[in-house]
């Protein structure tokens, strides 16, 4: 797996990264060689570590987001929740994973400054075909309430979304 570390205004150290890989190298038996991670780390003002974890594998995303008091910790629950993320959908990715290598890559951006009272975090990534089934179990992998993808069969951009009572909607273009 590939590991890309990036600090926020947080100095990285090499002590980080080593714990990182050995820690992440754990998830090694899930994914192919050449499975990216990118770790963001961050600091809030009242001193707790934010710690950001999202590993695409074949055109599949499984984030955490944990927010402890040492970024060793703040790993440790990252960890569990990117396995309990894997083995509660192991049998449907297991397929895709093993078949196929990275297709896309996600980039993120810095946040927009606008004037007023707007904070835009902006992310950008390449659409991957899929069914509405597939994108409704990487809206739930990466715990969003909505996830846009391009269509599979129309070719089209739609939006999955959830509802009330675990049902979902699509929305698709005329």
């Amino acid at each position: 797996m590939n590991i890309n570390t990036f600090g926020r205004q947080v100095e990285v150290t090499q002590d980080l990264k080593d714990l990182f890989a050995k820690k992440l190298g754990k998830l090694d038996k899930f994914f192919r060689d050449d499975a990216d991670c990118n770790i963001t780390l961050r600091e809030r003002k009242n001193g707790r570590k934010v710690l950001e974890v999202t590993i695409t594998a074949a055109g599949t995303l499984f984030r955490a987001e944990t927010e402890e008091e040492t970024f060793q910790n703040a790993l440790d629950k990252a960890v569990s929740t990117i396995e309990r993320q894997i083995r509660k959908n192991k049998t449907r990715l297991e397929k895709r994973l093993r078949e196929s290598a990275f297709v896309r890559e996600i980039e993120y951006e810095e946040p927009i400054e606008e004037e007023g009272e707007f904070d835009i975090r902006v992310k950008s990534f390449a659409f991957k075909p899929m069914s509405p089934e597939e994108a409704i179990l990487q809206m739930n992998l990466l715990g969003h309430e909505f996830f846009v993808f391009e269509n599979d069969e129309t070719h089209k951009v739609n939006v999955v979304y959830r509802r009330h009572a675990d049902k979902y909607g699509l929305i698709v273009p005329d």
